[in-house]
Order: C-alpha cells, then structure tokens, then sequence
C-alpha cells in the first residue's frame, strides 16, 4: 500500500509547490539509527501551528502541535496525528498558494535526528514513542502518546478522523519550566538562516550553481588520494565546525566517468570494483557521471549500528550486497573541481546531488551542528565509535589534516601483527598476536591481544600467519619466547584493528580486543595514534605527520613534534618547544649559571619521567658544564643560552629546576625560597592568605620578598640575598621562619613534610634551601595536567588569580604583554642579609 495516498489526495501539485515525493527507500524500522531524520516546521495556515514530523519505516510520520513544542515536562502538548509525509518535505521551505489544502508559510523551525528506545514502528503502532532528538533547538528525551480521543477535520463534503497524541518533555539537562523560558517565542525564526545542508530547494540550487561557477574545469583524475582526519582529543571549542557519525567500516572512493564506468578504491588505491559489485551497480542507476565520491562502505547489525566483524564476513562469505556506501563528499562533478570550494559548499553539492537519488545501498550521512554534547553521549552510549568533525570553511586536501578530526569513545587503532604465540589449554590456532607500531622506521612491540576471536575467525587467521612465518622477531625490542610460551614470529604485513582501555606508562596497549583485519590498509603506514590539540587554524594547514620533523622558527628540528604531552589538554611537544621559544629571553637570566635539574618527559606526563642533573649519557647541545662542583659526579649543567633551552625542550625537557647558588659562588646561596605547599583540598584563599601572611613575617624582620607560581598548587615566596651566608645558616633560618609561622598560626601552617601533616593546612617548605636542592624555575612549564607555567607575579596581582595553575604555555605571553612593569623589578636592587633578621627571629 502506498503510505502518501492521503497526502497526494490532498494536494495540487500543479498548483502548489510541495513535493510530490514518494515512499523513501528501505531503511530500517528500528530508529535506533542515527541518521533517522526529523523536523519541525512552522506552518502559518488559518491557524498558527508547528508540523512536528518523524521518519519512521520510510515516510515522515507527522502531528499537528497547535501550541508548538514546550520544554517544560508539565506542559503535555496535544498533537494531532495527521497524513504521512514524504522524506523529502523535510527540506521544504515556502508559502503554500491560498486555496490549496494547508495554505499559508512553512519555515523550517527545527530539524536534527532522533533515535528511539527500541524499535520505532512497533512503539508508533502500539501508540507510545520514547525518543531522543538531535536538533538544532530541541534536544534531549521526549515521549509521544496516543489518547482515546480523536478529532475531526472537513477537506471539502470529506470528514477525517485523526487521533490525538501529546507530545511530553521528560526531565532531563534539557527541560525548562515554561514560565522561565518559552522555546518557541525565544527561537522563532528558521534554522535555514544558519544551516549548511538541507536548504530550501531554491536556496540549494542557488548555491550549488554558485560553486560549480567558481569550481575549475578539470579532467577527470584516474586517481585519488583521500584527506585523512587527525585523532583529536576533544571537540574544539569554536565556531565553524559540524560533525557526522563516525561509521565502523572501509573508507572508499569512487569514480564515475562520462562513458558510465563505474571504479571504487580503497583509501591506498586498491580496486575494489569487481568485489563490491552491488555497490557499483547501486551507482549506477543514480545517473550520476563526471564525478569522483567519498565515503565508507558498512554493514549494520540487528541494533542498526556499524559492525566491522559484519563487514568483514561479508567480504569473507563473499555476501556484499548488505553492504552500505554512506556518501560524506564529493571532489568532482560534471567535469568541474571542487576540491578547493570549501566543505560546506561541497556538501551544498552533495545533498542536492543525492536529494532525489538515494536508494538503498547509497546514501549521504547526516551532519550535526554543535552543541554536540548530547549526541556525542547517546553515540558513546550505544556503543558507536565516534564522531567525525569537519571546518565548514575548509577544502579538500590529500594526507592527513587538522581540519579534519575524529573524535573516539572508545581507543581504537591499527596495529600491526609480528608474531603470536601458542594457543593454552583448549583453544586452537593461536594464543594471542603480538602487536606493533612503526617508529622512527623501526617496529617497535606494544604488546598482545587474545580476545575477541571465534573458531572460525581462529582458524582463518592461523592459516594467514602460518603462511608468513619468520626466524627472527621484526620488533626491534621483541617479547622473551619461552619454552612454557614460545613465540612465533612472522612477516609483518597483517594490520589488525584492536580496541583497548588504553597506554601503559611503558608504552603497551591495556586490556585489547581484537576487531578485524583490514586489507585496506598498508602496515607500513601504522603507527601509534595519539590525540592531537586542535588549532583553530584553517584547512590549509599543513599535514599532521604524527612521526615527522618541524623546524622552529630558531632552526630547532623538532622530532615527533606532533605527539601529545598532556592529553588532558592536547597540548603537543612542538606546543612545548614553541613555548620555551618564545619565552627564552624572559627565562634565561633566572636560568644563567645556575646549575639546573631537568624534568624528561619521553612519551606524556601521564607516563615515565626522570630528572638529569649531570652531563652523564644524556648530552644536550648548548649545555655548559660545571666540573668539580658535585665531586664524584659527572658535571652539573647549566643553560646560558637562549637555544639551550629549546634544544633541552627537543629532548623532551618539561621542566626546569634550579639551585639557589650560581656556579661563581657556589658554597653561598643568593636566595632563600619559601615553597608554599598546600593541602589540594584546601580553598585558594587560604593558599593567597598564607602568602600574605608570609611576607607580613618577613616585612618585620626587615626582608623584602618576591612571588611567583609554583604552576602546580602552590605558592613560592622568594627573597634575594648578598652572596655572604653558607647553605647551612640559610637553610637555617629557612627552617626557623617555617617553625615560627606554624607556631604561631597553626590552623593555617604546618613545617613538617608529608600529607598527613598537612591536612587542611599549608606547608611552609623550608628544605629547598639546602645544598643540592632545587626549585623550579620561573616561567618553567610543570608536567602536571594542563601544562601550567610557573609565574612571576607581583603581590597586587596574587589578588586577581584564582589558581597557582591558572597560567599555561598558551596564556603566558598574553599575560606579559598586558603587564605595564616587570612584577620583579627592583629584585636585583634588593639582595639584603639575613643578620638582622636572625636576630630578630632569635629575640622573638
């Protein structure tokens, strides 16, 4: 039966300028997928109302909402249930001419996607519909219900009966009492004003016209290499940006030539034409020629997500013709370039290709604009992989990009396989396949995954790697082989997709699951993927090469230079580098001739770091030895240079510690250091009073002190002094002015180490002054979550921070620009001695 019966019988399309249209292609009934579309339209007819519309099994189910959606969940709308829609009125847009059944204007006030709890048609045709939207202006949990009551509306000498739904905001992030906030008043105007897909029909052709104008003339290319994304690790935090569904399966790229050949490629140039043979012919009833398309092909579970195990038994049984090809761009059509139009024109083109030729195999994915928060939620929720985030300004560019991002629930990469080892107890095949990643054109081993295989899967791959056996271990830090659990080595050309909690701080992959094999791509490309920052420069940035060099603009070469150091950030080792550049000339005269312990961070705070204070194995250009002052000892390093710093940065330095002597002076210390350490959960204030109450102790023993961040939790009190006292009376009287503070003030300071000393309190550290101990140097970056920066600061300015962290390698140099004087002039001026005060400090 023909759903849009109804909907014709209404309608003169001769006269009026809504789409005729026609039931949609099969798709599922489940609504669970996250392409399912939905739309609100504002329809000014006799009466003001919002058509309030949901795809389910192939039409758009509508309802009537006179008063319009609220978010309040005391508010249950009615909805009168009316004809179904076809798909495409989901992009219609215009005024209906009088006289014609609905006349008046439609605006599309919302559109999105939606996913149900459960199967969609059985809830529609059992009268009670729990969903969840993904619209521009409504989100969150909805309900739709069917009552007994019923209503009746006159076409002509015709009366229709239609039943009576509501439709019910549930109590989520998203609800709004109606007396605080009415959405519909607050938001009327059409989401066109501001969307990049799905435009009005005149709107879309408009623009398509427009950019195949500006789009070159070009032969078409007998090849193609794809833009890849880079792994991000959050969403940025700016405009110009939308995002698609991150689909579980073969990237491909297809060729559509003027004489009706039809080619699809993998993403390394393979063809796969003859393979995907439905595919090809699904293509080639779209009429479409002149063209080159992007996407990914997928096959879908009972739940209608992506499976990569379904895609590759499809390929495995050689049953393709359940797989999809989800359309994301196109780089060609009709004979023009496109590649150098923007994304959103692109996509302009694409939607407006594939608006009337969508069939079942072949489809476009649906874009989401941000706010993506709940939507990334419900992908993560059920179990999808993740979002891909593309720049509405940027365009197609070959290799791996920044203006491409995916965003992953769960870690999931390609490894590739160099060996396995032998199956235990009842298990056939194998035990588990040891796994590797290239690194600096070796193959270094990151451990093993023995879960995730079922017997037929076990038996297949066994044979695979029978077949590519070797002697030798290809990792150049191989796994032991035991006689208890001997090794088998192979030729590393397998690539598997694997799952995992995550990275140990050795460099191993955590509880890992094996997913597939993939045969599209090379294990020569497969390296460690990590979370990059993502700037808010344009598409034309520079490939991400995650293994590569930069040079800085001081001619550092900077290896690895995209691999990230924090990931709570996403902050890089070039972010580092490019830091300790720039605040070089700042950093340097608190670093001369000082001998300085060196904080190396090889992979990511997160993982092993150690300190260098001797020349030892680890040389560093530029360094200045100091010999013969730690006797016993390689020499101590000091960095009288501004390139010291960023060749100590190269090799992985995070963080720079300093002793309270220079090596001219070594036996007498030119400052004391009072390391305000206090209890993480104690409230800033208390940290900011404790500071105040320090240089209050000091000022009446005649001492003037500086203050700088630690960049960590804590406060460092500084005074400069003559180069007249031993390490011993200095650290003294440190110990002294620590003891008399928490003497005095006990609710507040505590002079003895450890947290259980500590509890509520601050910790006045008096033991940075005695020979040998460090403190880290001012404008030095902390290898704590968040890369915050250890900064002067003048004791008016203690008053308007609200963190010791609070600086970080990317808000340093604004705040030195803003500041109208050094907070430390005058702190040469003021070396003093320490007699007067310890004698004061003796007397009281």
């Amino acid at each position: 039966m023909d759903k849009l019966v109804k909907y014709r019988a209404k309608r003169n399309f001769q006269i009026t300028v809504e789409p005729k249209g026609k039931v949609g292609n099969t798709r599922s009934r489940t609504g669970t997928r996250l392409d399912a579309i939905f739309v609100v339209q504002r329809h000014h007819a006799s009466r003001l109302h919002y058509d309030f519309r949901l795809e389910i099994d192939r039409t758009l189910k509508s309802w009537a909402i006179p008063k319009g959606p609220s978010l309040d969940p005391n508010d249950k709308r009615l909805a009168v249930h009316v004809e179904d829609h076809p798909l495409d009125y989901a992009s219609f847009e215009g005024t209906i001419p009088a006289k014609q059944y609905g006349a008046g204007e439609v605006i599309t006030w919302d559109r999105g996607t939606w996913r149900a709890d459960g199967d969609a048609a059985a809830a529609y045709e059992a009268g009670k519909i729990k969903f969840e939207l993904f619209g521009q202006k409504l989100r969150g949990h909805w309900t739709l219900v069917r009552t007994r009551l019923g209503a009746e509306q006159r076409v002509g000498s015709t009366a229709h009966h239609h039943e009576n739904w509501l439709l019910i905001k549930e109590r989520d992030v998203e609800a709004k009492p109606a007396a605080q906030y009415d959405i519909t008043t607050a938001l009327p105007d059409s989401v066109n004003q501001s969307a990049t897909t799905n435009r009005p029909p005149a709107t879309v052709a408009k623009e398509r016209a427009t950019t195949a104008k500006k789009a070159p003339k070009s032969a078409l290319p007998a090849s193609m290499q794809p833009q890849l994304a880079t792994l991000a690790a959050t969403a940025p935090n700016e405009d110009g940006w939308a995002y698609e569904l991150k689909l579980d399966g073969y990237r491909l790229l297809t060729r559509l030539d003027g004489a009706g050949s039809i080619q699809a490629f993998t993403r390394n140039g393979l063809d796969w034409s003859k393979k995907l043979a439905g595919t090809v012919k699904a293509l080639s009833t779209l009429g479409l020629k002149n063209c080159w398309l992007d996407g990914e092909i997928v096959v879908v579970d009972e739940d209608d997500r992506p499976s990569f195990q379904l895609l590759q038994n499809a390929f495995s049984s050689g049953q393709t013709q359940d797989i999809h090809y989800y359309l994301f761009d196109i780089l060609f059509a009709d004979g023009r370039d496109l590649r150098a139009q923007s994304w959103a024109a692109r996509r302009v083109v694409l939607d407006a290709l594939f608006a009337k030729n969508r069939n079942s195999l072949v489809g476009v994915t649906q874009v989401h604009t941000p706010p993506i928060k709940d939507l990334w939620k419900s992908v993560c929720h059920h179990g999808l992989e993740g979002l891909m985030g593309k720049r509405l300004d940027a365009p197609y560019q070959s290799g791996r990009r920044s203006a491409w991002i995916k965003l992953k629930c769960l870690q999931r990469q390609e490894f590739v396989i160099g060996g396995f080892t032998s199956p235990q107890g009842a298990r056939t095949g194998f035990g588990a396949l040891l796994l590797g990643v290239h690194e600096n054109d070796t193959l270094r081993y990151v451990g093993r995954v023995g879960t995730g295989f079922d017997e037929t899967r076990l038996a297949e791959l066994h044979l695979s790697l029978k077949a590519l056996k070797l002697k030798t271990a290809p990792f150049f830090n191989p796994p032991k082989s035991t006689a208890s659990n001997p090794v088998h080595w192979v030729n590393p050309t397998l690539v598997a997709e694997v799952s995992f909690a995550g990275w140990t701080g050795t460099g191993s992959v955590r509880h890992a699951v094996f997913r597939g094999i993939r045969g599209d791509k090379p294990a020569s490309q497969v390296i460690r993927e990590v979370p990059q920052k993502v700037s808010a420069i344009a598409g034309k940035a520079a490939p991400v090469d995650q293994q590569g060099s930069v040079t800085t603009d001081s001619g550092v070469v900077v290896t690895h230079a995209h691999r990230v150091v924090d990931v709570s950030s996403g902050f890089t080792k070039l972010d580092v580098l490019r830091y300790y550049e720039k605040i070089a000339p700042h950093m340097l005269p608190h670093l001369m001739d000082r001998p300085v312990a060196l904080l190396r961070v090889p992979e990511n705070i997160a993982g092993e770091q150690f300190f260098q204070k001797h020349l030892g194995k680890y040389a560093m250009a530029d360094a200045l030895l100091l010999p013969d002052l730690d006797p016993g000892h390689a020499p101590l390093i000091a960095l009288n240079r501004e390139k010291a710093i960023t060749r100590a940065a190269q090799m992985n330095v995070i963080e720079f510690h300093t002793w309270n002597a220079t090596a001219k002076k070594m036996e007498h210390p030119d400052r004391l250091i009072f390391d305000l350490d206090p209890d993480p959960a104690l409230p800033w204030k208390k940290v900011v009073e404790a500071a105040k109450l320090t240089r209050t102790l000091l000022q009446g023993l005649g001492l003037v002190s500086f203050l700088k961040t630690s960049g960590g939790n804590g406060l460092h009190v500084v005074v400069p002094l003559v180069r007249r006292h031993t390490w011993a009376a200095s650290k003294a009287f440190a110990k002294a002015v620590s003891d008399h503070l928490a003497k005095t003030i006990p609710a507040l300071f505590s002079a003895k180490m450890g947290a259980q000393n500590r509890v509520g309190k601050v910790f006045v550290d008096y033991l940075r002054n005695g020979r040998g101990s460090t403190t880290v140097c001012a404008f030095s970056v902390r290898a704590r979550p968040g890369l915050g920066v250890s900064l002067p600061i003048s004791w008016q300015q203690l008053e308007e921070i609200r963190a010791s962290d609070e600086f970080n390698i990317m808000t340093v140099q604004s705040v030195l620009r803003k500041q109208k004087k050094d907070p430390w002039a005058g702190y040469e001026k003021s070396r003093q001695s320490l007699g007067e005060a310890i004698r004061a400090l003796g007397a009281s």
